[in-house]
């Protein structure tokens, strides 16, 4: 089965600024949950990200179980969007597709991500139970992370 989460935040930024956070790998580890031990493990340019871009790296997304995940970035159409796609990991299909569409406050950021569970049954079952729970926290950190960076009078 194929599930999807669909978010939304207003950044109060403009394009600019929005694109370089989100285009720089580097930044991942910043919106994402500690306890998940995100590391990138290959060696990135310090530049925005590129269609054809690999990008290698470690996490304990669940149970305390460390893995490696490779990701592809698919698709990109600078300070409108891009997608990156799992080559290698947990999942059967992982789809990340981020767009950025500037307005009046500043730019609205939407994330949509399509994925599928291994194992059939079970995988629906361990999604039931726990993977999309899983999920859902995720980007409500990373939103909580976001609405601090880029959302407060004192923004870093």
């Amino acid at each position: 089965m194929i599930y999807q989460i669909e978010t939304t935040q207003q950044l109060n930024c403009d394009i600019q600024t929005a694109w370089d956070f989100f285009s720089s790998p580097h930044n991942l580890a910043k919106i994402t949950p500690k306890k998940m031990n995100f590391v990138i493990v290959n060696q990135l340019a310090d530049k925005p990200i590129h269609q054809g871009l690999i990008i290698d790296y470690k996490v304990t997304p669940l149970l305390g179980i460390r893995m490696k995940w490779r990701t592809k970035i698919t698709q990109v159409e600078d300070y409108v969007s891009f997608t990156d796609e799992q080559l290698n990991g947990p999942y059967t299909l992982w789809r990340h597709f981020h767009e950025f569409t500037p307005n009046e406050e500043g730019v609205m950021m939407r994330d949509v991500v399509t994925y599928k569970l291994p194992l059939g049954y079970l995988g629906r079952i361990a999604h039931k139970l726990m993977i999309r729970n899983k999920l859902v926290d995720i980007f409500a950190y990373r939103y909580e992370v976001l609405e601090k960076m880029f959302n407060t009078k004192n923004q870093s």
